[in-house]
């Protein structure tokens, strides 16, 4: 239960750091260090990460509660990795976060799961 909630803890981390690497693409900030617990992660770990940003991200969009967006953000993860290449999975273990051809996926799913935008 712990490694759960670190991980949640990890990847709402993560996501924020998503946000704050496509305001950096547009700036002259560097882009966030790389997360070094993301080195290992499986395809299924990936979906963890990418499913319990989304439950504590689309709460606090929708302000709802995080079983309201649970099937969503399950829709939304498991689409997301799935949809994921062989590199767009080692781009996200280098750096723990998605990078831009794996992040334009998210954003279909999260249209496609009727999920709200974060930017």
């Amino acid at each position: 239960m712990m490694m759960r909630r670190m991980g949640a803890a990890l990847l709402a981390g993560g996501l924020m750091l998503m946000g704050a690497s496509a305001h950096a693409a547009s700036s002259s900030a560097p882009l966030p260090p790389p997360d070094p617990t993301a080195k290992n992660l499986t395809p299924y770990m990936i979906q963890l990460r990418a499913f319990d940003a989304c439950l504590y991200n689309q709460a606090r969009l929708m302000s709802t509660t995080r079983e309201a967006v649970h099937s969503a953000c399950s829709c939304y993860a498991k689409g997301t990795v799935s949809a994921m290449t062989k590199d767009e999975i080692q781009a996200f273990r280098d750096t723990g976060y998605f990078n831009d051809s794996a992040r334009a996926k998210g954003l279909g799913f999260i249209d496609q799961c009727k999920l709200k935008r974060p930017l």
